[in-house]
Formats: C-alpha cells, structure tokens, sequence
C-alpha cells in the first residue's frame, strides 16, 4: 500500500464525515412530506397550506408564518418548484423536491437529534486489494427498472450500462448509473450486509475513459443517506447488483 493512497483515502474519509455533519447535511433531516399523504395541505410543524399547482407547488401562508426565501419574508401564495432555493424557518431548512411526479417538502433541522449524537463514521481502513480496475460498457439504451425504496414504496432506478471488474480472481458486474457529471453510481448489497454494515451501500467511481476504464474502489463505498436518517427515500440495489462477495471495506457504521 502506497502512503498517498492511504492519505488520499484518509482525506477523503474526513471529508466525508465533514460533509455528513454539516449543518444541513444528512443528519439534519426531520421529515420528508409527501403532499398526496396530506389532502388538507397542512404538513406538521411547518407554516402554511401546501398544495401541487401543476410542475410546482402552491404554498399560502399568512405573514406570521415564519417562512423566509431568500432573507424575504413568504406570505400570501408563493409558487415553489423543486429547484428552488431552500425555504428558512428559524435555522431550519424547507425543501420542494418530486420524485416520479409526486410533491413533497422535506424539513433539515441543524438541531436534530440524530446530528447531536454523532461521533463519526466506522469505515475499515484503507486496503489495495479492494481497488481493482474496472470497464464500463453502456447499454444501448437506458433502461429504468422498478425497485423498492427504503421508504416502503417502490420507484424507478435509471440504469446506462454495466461495470465489470475483477476482485480475489473472481467475475462480477454491477448495473450503474451515469451521473451528470460523468462520473458512476451503483446501488449494491454484498454478503457482509447485516452483519457489521448497512444493508446495501453507494459506490461513485470516476467517470470512464474513452475506452471505458475507471477504478472500482470498494474502500469508498459509501452508507447511504437513509442510514443517517429514516426520511430519505433511497433504492434497494436493483437485480444482479447484490454481490455473493464480502466486501469487507468501505463505511460500515455510525458512531
């Protein structure tokens, strides 16, 4: 093992840990309200009335409510959509987003519990054997397949091809996505899963190469954002992504 692998991973776990702790990071989520789950347009602990108005949602509120955009105070009707700037309540965050055409408002507290009892996160140390070359080859169209969420619904996974890469002598592939940025995204379960870590985790590997080359590096499988909070509505690893491995690296835990 090279030290500059091992200080780049170490940079890159504190990082992490940084960006998890951060005021309106993961655990700082409250609540994610689906508006179809509240006909009367009144969602708890938040001001106003809330109601879908076509690709945006309608909030009315009174000037007493609280509300701020923008250092501005919200009343009367505001028309909201997902790529809105963050609502203020006090320190807190309001937040649109819509998922598959379904409205909701998710609420970041900076003084959530979860956030005050954080210690870190338990990650296995950096190991080489665990970064391994990878080839990605694209499908020659996407594909979306239906996969439950950690919410108890299930939603549709975007899927753009398949990373092959090889790990103690063995074949594996996982289905991925491509991200905006070029860089990849998998879902995936191994048979650690329900022993010492979550029950599946994230994998980004950079964006490929011109041929398609990237690098698999387990030692920065990431927990994902519903193992820091309930309210996150992350996907279960889609068929074919649940390795018969133990990917002993990665995050494993919160402390």
């Amino acid at each position: 093992m090279t030290s500059d692998a091992f200080d780049a991973w170490k940079q890159w776990h504190e990082e992490r840990v940084e960006s998890v702790s951060a005021p309106y990071g993961p655990l700082s989520l409250t609540g994610t309200h689906w508006l179809e789950d509240y006909p009367d347009g009144r969602l708890p602990g938040i001001p106003g009335t809330w109601r879908i108005d076509g690709d945006a949602v309608l909030l009315t509120v009174d000037e007493a409510g609280g509300l701020t955009l923008d250092g501005r105070p919200v009343s009367g009707e505001t028309r909201l959509t997902a790529d809105e700037g963050p609502l203020a309540l006090g320190e807190r965050q309001v937040v649109v987003l819509v998922r598959e055409g379904v409205w909701g408002v998710r609420d970041f507290d900076p003084a959530s519990e979860a956030r005050r009892a954080f210690r870190g996160i338990e990650a296995t140390p950096y190991d080489p054997r665990w970064s391994v070359p990878g080839r990605f080859t694209p499908y020659d169209e996407d594909r979306t397949v239906r996969v439950p969420n950690a919410d108890g619904r299930e939603r549709g996974l975007g899927l753009d091809g398949e990373l092959a890469f090889t790990l103690d002598g063995r074949d594996h592939t996982l289905q991925v996505t491509v991200e905006a940025d070029g860089s990849l995204w998998a879902v995936f379960g191994d048979a650690t899963n329900g022993a010492s870590s979550f029950r599946f985790r994230f994998l980004r590997p950079a964006a490929p190469d011109a041929e398609g080359r990237t690098t698999v590096d387990f030692n920065r499988a990431l927990l994902p954002p519903c193992a820091f909070a309930d309210h996150f509505i992350c996907p279960f690893p889609p068929p074919g992504n649940t390795l018969d491995a133990a990917v002993e690296a990665g995050e494993r835990n919160l402390l």
